[in-house]
């Protein structure tokens, strides 16, 4: 190893260990400006420039493969490979330990994607995509507009107008979402009563993709949203009220 890449490593209180090990790898190959596919520095190495053992040095590579950003190859030793966003946030998606805010959060994302992916769909649905949607649409219940859908069906539908966008990132997203969305449903946290007195369903919005246009869409998956957001807004309110009790 160069005097350079010492330099740049230095040497770790080892009362820090493996977190202080992993940032400090992951500065360094920023400030080396490594691409993926370039070979990072042994592990012996590491350890001797870095003042800890290869044990600490063995844990923090390990943490830094399982969030995809190197590997090992064969013949060729540990290399920087491109992170998947995807793939960091499909490890911490654990709907159970994750608490009511970050949840509510999740829930929010799907609301905003939903309503924002209308120009991608229009200009990127096929006819085949159509028969799909009806077909989905044809084996649904009848639903009143203010009950809670049922959620096999809500992601099924809604899932398909993922994979219309052609976006590879928002389809994967969407995947790892799905353990969050069906929790949500199951668990009660917006199982609040809806005001909404206009209401778009799954029938009408297939109706839209074929006849209308993307901001017809835009505003009828807006509407077909609306009993959701206004659970969103009234489970806001019981949490700011509980806060408020809590300081009282």
């Amino acid at each position: 190893m160069s005097t350079d890449d010492k330099t740049l490593l230095g040497t770790v209180d080892t009362r820090s260990l493996v977190d202080k090990v992993e940032m400090n790898l992951i500065e360094f190959f920023i400030k080396k400006k490594l691409q993926p596919g370039d070979v990072i520095p042994k592990e012996m190495e590491l350890a001797s420039t870095m003042g800890v053992s290869r044990t600490v040095i063995r844990e923090s590579l390990n943490r830094l493969k399982t969030m995809g950003m190197i590997e090992s190859k064969k013949h060729k030793g540990t290399i920087i490979k491109s992170p998947s966003i995807t793939t960091i946030l499909q490890k911490s998606m654990i709907p159970h330990i994750l608490d009511i805010s970050t949840l509510k959060n999740a829930f929010e994302m799907r609301l905003i994607m939903e309503v924002g992916i209308a120009d991608f769909i229009f200009q990127r649905m096929t006819e085949n995509d159509i028969k799909e949607l009806e077909e989905i649409v044809n084996q649904e219940p009848e639903q009143s507009r203010n009950i809670m859908f049922d959620v096999d069906h809500e992601i099924r539908f809604h899932g398909k107008l993922y994979e219309m966008t052609r976006n590879e990132s928002l389809i994967t997203f969407q995947t790892i979402l799905y353990p969050v969305f069906r929790y949500v449903y199951d668990s009660g946290l917006i199982d609040k009563p809806a005001d909404n007195v206009q209401y778009v369903s799954h029938k009408g919005l297939v109706k839209v993709l074929k006849e209308g246009t993307a901001d017809e869409f835009r505003n009828a998956m807006r509407e077909h949203l609306e009993n959701h957001f206004q659970r969103i807004f009234k489970l806001e309110q019981e949490l700011e009220e509980q806060r408020r009790t809590e300081i009282l």
